[in-house]
């Protein structure tokens, strides 16, 4: 499955590189939700909730009530993450709060882990938490199994290329398929049809931001795809 992004920041549509530098602006979000209505789901992700600077409650509710979305951004709590599900969100993205286990514990009580995405964002080889600006001495694939309780999937982010437009690490995702029974997303870097069809080929969803923005995948091609 492809899963156009829409990334929430001071009320806009937004892309970044390596979830630091703005590289551009998109359209208005219904609008952009208006182009993605070829896409069963949708990915959003709200910035400023993620670094702790507001949120943006009221689009996020906006787009759930006229799309599936998997909603992600500041999730730390569990009462977050019951305000997205509240919200009309049909999963709910976990990333650094997985790492501290009573807090994943308490999320996957409140919302249930069929709700719950597991975030495993990955830079230099370990994993990258509070907005990948800290590192943990482990790697994606050595803790999975012991994630898939809390969760219903996992979104895999190669943090090193993404927002790059220069291509993902494939055999990193392989590494990941052999390591969990559990859906998996794939983000950062994913640029060509070919990066697409290597992933799907492994039974992994792709997430497409940067490359779509920017026109270099053309949607309607992506649509004919997704429903090949």
């Amino acid at each position: 499955m492809i899963i156009p992004c829409i990334d929430l920041q001071n009320s806009k549509v937004v892309q970044l590189v390596q979830g630091r530098e703005k590289a551009l602006e998109g359209a208005p979000p219904l609008e952009m939700l208006s182009r993605f209505n070829a896409f069963p789901e949708i990915q959003v992700i709200d910035l400023d909730a993620a670094m702790g600077k507001g949120e943006n409650n009221a689009i996020v509710e906006l787009l759930a009530s006229r799309a599936r979305c998997r909603v992600g951004g500041g999730v730390r709590t569990a009462q977050r993450a019951r305000e997205l599900v509240a919200c009309g969100a049909h999963k709910v993205i976990v990333g650094t709060a997985a790492f501290h286990r009573p807090t994943l514990e308490s999320i996957a009580e409140a919302v249930t882990p069929a709700r719950i995405m597991v975030a495993i964002d990955t830079k230099g080889g370990r994993i990258a938490v509070k907005g990948w600006t800290e590192g943990l001495d482990k790697k994606a694939e050595d803790v999975l199994n012991e994630l898939e309780p809390f969760c219903s999937g996992f979104l895999a982010t190669y943090v090193d290329k993404e927002g790059m437009m220069q291509g993902t690490d494939l055999d990193w995702f392989r590494r990941l398929r052999a390591a969990t029974s559990h859906d998996i997303t794939a983000a950062g870097g994913i640029t060509t049809l070919d990066d697409i069809r290597a992933l799907t080929g492994m039974r992994i969803d792709c997430a497409l931001g940067m490359a779509i923005y920017t026109g270099r995948l053309d949607l309607t091609e992506l649509a004919r795809l997704n429903n090949a």
